[in-house]
């Protein structure tokens, strides 16, 4: 890395060491959570306007009722999560934590294409048995196997 100084290791600053703040285990689940209700609070909504009430008395195994389905389902909370990240550092889970997504090594903001991968990189986090999301707890950066996957940390966010 030539003469580049590593941002993970302690910076001394007149005697003071400082290091990046990372967010841990129970503050990035109650972020999810909120980012879950937050994404649900458009979408049921939508798909309501869309299909009717009969659409929720459907049985489960019936998959999409279509290609808006998925797009609804799957792409729209694809899209929330990855222009959330690029634009404000963070979904508003996080930002009520004052967290924010970061590239691993230089702790500035990631490429769309790290917050796409990480996107992406929750189904390794999700299988087997949320293990990546466990994972947090006990890293010493605290990352998720998507945070691994996209070279991505969140960090406590000294601006906001």
């Amino acid at each position: 890395m030539g003469d580049t100084p590593d941002k993970f290791a302690p910076i001394h600053t007149a005697g003071v060491v400082t290091a990046p703040a990372y967010v841990g285990f129970w503050k990035r689940l109650v972020a999810c959570i909120v980012d879950t209700i937050v994404v649900f609070l458009v979408t049921i909504p939508l798909l309501f306007a869309l299909y009717g009430p009969g659409y929720f008395s459907r049985p489960s195994d019936e998959g999409f009722a279509g290609l808006t389905d998925a797009l609804v389902q799957i792409a729209m909370p694809a899209l929330f999560a990855v222009l959330f990240w690029k634009f404000r550092g963070a979904t508003p889970g996080k930002m009520l934590f004052s967290a924010r997504i970061v590239d691993a090594r230089t702790l500035g903001a990631p490429s769309t294409g790290q917050l796409v991968g990480r996107y992406f990189g929750y189904l390794l986090s999700i299988l087997p048995l949320m293990l990546g999301f466990l994972w947090i707890a006990f890293d010493k950066r605290k990352q998720g196997f998507h945070d691994k996957v996209a070279g991505t940390v969140v960090i406590e966010d000294e601006d906001a």
